[in-house]
């Protein structure tokens, strides 16, 4: 690794101040000088790089001279963990946006050759393909403002169990294996949750691409969660004899019927109609919704007022216009006075994956050149790191407007203003040594 003085990145006059907050807010958990320093580096050239945002761009650009090969090291060999950057990231996004749901997002990551990490030609649902790519998983937190990437799984393929020399090769640990997708959901919801100590927020998940979403949904249910699963029609709305076993298939067929059989048997009259902003298509959307219980415990439409869950699933559907059957489905336990504010929360799944493409247009997500498993979630995590910084600066410059009062000459007083939207200056931010290291530099709050 090189020396202190090699890895100072010129001067950058136009870097804000509030950046450098927010490193010595997130990066307080590094060992060493040197690897807050290439993580710093790092950061800055995704925000601030056009184009493609490569390692030797970065360097070039950033660091001032050829130290691509030191900034390489620093991503995939350097043996620091990304938990604690994740969870202070995570802490202060909370604060800051206070999102309304988590939505569990799927990601490929294309790539051409067959070293990189966990790539062979596979499905990928998001993209409706057979593709030869990485297949990421995110947890966003998502709110009306916006979003960002806290947590993140990299699956590992069935093939890769077999073949020792590419694992060895890409230094995947022994205890990464390859295992069912929903699994990964969880593995990243407890660690969130149970490791972070964060309030868990109601999960968002697609899960059209199986057939079988039983494991997943009794996984959210046994945790005690909040969940909305999208699902294939054809899915069941309930197993009977479900096992935990790697494939997660049912021990016999199930009773129930099947989430848009339960949605066509509702009367036409039940069905309510709602309008909203579509931002995908830039113009207002109309559709049909009906939420219609499982096993008729509950009453239809009212909810139950003072309970986290309904005390047994519903499946909400939706008709767009002209549709005779419902054209997308969930599965929820979600409680809500009415159905209007249960769709605006999941319509939240949209946002979040407006929030990936950002990262890939933005911040150089699916930019990363490196091989190993330890280098693809440096990268991603730093990726995060960037996309919080514009995510922060957005939300923090729209409250200022709205906030900041107005001098005799009628212009705003902006001097004011730190810390975060809700004025509590990051009050939910990192615990511990990091809070203490974060006070000593005197930033203890991140201005945006």
């Amino acid at each position: 690794m090189s020396t202190d003085a090699e890895v100072t990145a010129r001067p950058a006059n136009a870097e804000p101040l509030e950046l450098s907050a927010l490193f010595d807010a997130l990066f307080c958990s590094f060992p060493r000088a040197d690897q807050r320093r290439w993580a710093e580096a790092y950061v800055r050239g995704l925000i601030q790089v056009p184009g493609r945002k490569s390692i030797r761009r970065i360097a070039d650009q950033i660091v001032g001279y050829r130290a691509d090969q030191s900034l390489q090291q620093f991503l995939n060999q350097s043996p620091w963990s990304v938990g604690p950057i994740r969870r202070s990231l995570a802490r202060h996004l909370l604060a800051a946006l206070h999102p309304k749901a988590w939505v569990v997002e799927e990601i490929a990551f294309p790539k051409r050759g067959t070293s990189s990490v966990g790539v062979t030609r596979q499905y990928v649902a998001s993209l409706g393909a057979a593709v030869n790519c990485q297949v990421g998983i995110a947890v966003v937190l998502a709110a009306n403002a916006g979003g960002c990437p806290v947590n993140w799984r990299l699956t590992i393929p069935e093939s890769w169990d077999r073949d020792a020399e590419r694992r060895r090769q890409a230094h995947v640990p022994e205890h990464e294996r390859h295992q069912p997708w929903w699994r990964y959901v969880l593995a990243a919801l407890d660690e969130t949750i149970d490791t972070w100590g964060l309030p868990p927020s109601p999960v968002l998940v697609d899960a059209r691409h199986d057939p079988r979403p039983e494991p997943l949904l009794r996984g959210l249910e046994q945790r005690g969660l909040r969940y909305a699963v999208r699902v294939c029609g054809g899915a069941p709305t309930r197993q009977d004899g479900c096992t935990d076993s790697a494939q997660g298939i049912p021990a016999r067929s199930s009773r129930y019927p099947t989430a848009t059989d339960l949605a066509a048997r509702m009367p036409t009259r039940s069905r309510v109609t709602l309008t909203w902003w579509d931002a995908e298509r830039g113009r207002p959307g109309r559709s049909q919704f009906v939420l219609a219980p499982v096993s008729g415990e509950s009453d239809v439409h009212s909810g139950v007022r003072g309970h986290p869950w309904l005390p047994s699933r519903h499946v909400v559907a939706e008709w767009s216009a002209g549709q005779a059957m419902p054209g997308a489905v969930w599965i929820t336990n979600l409680n809500a006075p009415r159905l209007s504010e249960l769709v605006e929360l999941l319509r939240l799944r949209g946002q979040a994956s407006r929030v990936l493409r950002r990262l890939a247009d933005e911040s150089g997500l699916r930019h990363f050149e490196g091989r190993s498993f330890r280098g693809w979630h440096h990268h991603v995590t730093l990726v995060s790191v960037a996309h919080a910084y514009r995510v922060l600066r957005e939300v923090g410059f729209a409250n200022r407007r709205a906030r900041c009062p107005r001098g005799a000459d009628g212009r705003r007083l902006t001097g004011h203003f730190r810390g975060y939207p809700d004025g509590t200056g990051g009050r939910h931010g990192a615990a511990g040594s990091c809070a203490r290291a974060t006070a000593a530099r005197g930033a203890a709050r991140v201005p945006v």
